[in-house]
């Protein structure tokens, strides 16, 4: 299958999750922001659910941590595969096969080895767990969408003084914290 054809057929299916309609010309109808979209966008294509909710800076965010996970993923990969061919190459008992690090035992090689097979299983693991959290921030984001962030919840924190009835000319210094809901 050449790229071109490839291209189409994502264009096509990401078109068909859209659903693009025509504009409404009826007043009354609302638009209404959906969680499903925007988890099936971020599921499709990562950081498409939160362009879908205009949470723009999001996307570099998810882009950098997967460039960095498989630059670890090819990195541990890489040094996987040289320690585990230094081992076969220190274990086949033919004199003529040298491996790249003479300076390690068998044992080091091992140990070396099995570091970079655990690196890269976590980098895959990682991979993963971020990609999940893509998803669940675009649909959690979705059903926030539409949510009325206003000034009727306020917090206040100052400096307060208590008197004591008890003791002539005694004071308590503290801090007021103060929730206020207005309606």
């Amino acid at each position: 299958m050449n790229f071109k054809f490839r291209i189409i057929i994502a264009f096509i299916l990401l078109l068909n999750v859209l659903k693009i309609y025509p504009q409404q010309k009826d007043s009354t109808t609302t638009k209404t922001h959906s969680p499903k979209k925007a988890t099936i966008m971020s599921a499709i294509l990562p950081g498409a659910g939160q362009f879908y909710n205009k949470k723009y800076w999001k996307i570099p965010v998810i882009y950098t941590g997967f460039g960095g996970l498989a630059y670890s993923i090819i990195k541990n990969q890489d040094l996987y595969k040289d320690y585990r061919t230094a081992l076969r190459y220190r274990t086949d008992d033919d004199p003529n096969t040298i491996d790249n690090f003479q300076q390690y035992s068998v044992d080091g090689l091992l140990q070396a080895k099995n570091y970079y097979r655990r690196n890269m299983e976590l980098s895959y693991i990682f991979t993963t767990i971020l990609y999940v959290i893509n998803i669940v921030d675009a649909a959690v984001d979705a059903h926030l969408y539409e949510f009325d962030i206003s000034d009727d919840l306020s917090l206040y924190l100052q400096p307060s003084m208590l008197d004591i009835p008890s003791a002539q000319n005694y004071c308590v210094t503290g801090l007021s914290l103060t929730l206020k809901f207005k309606k």
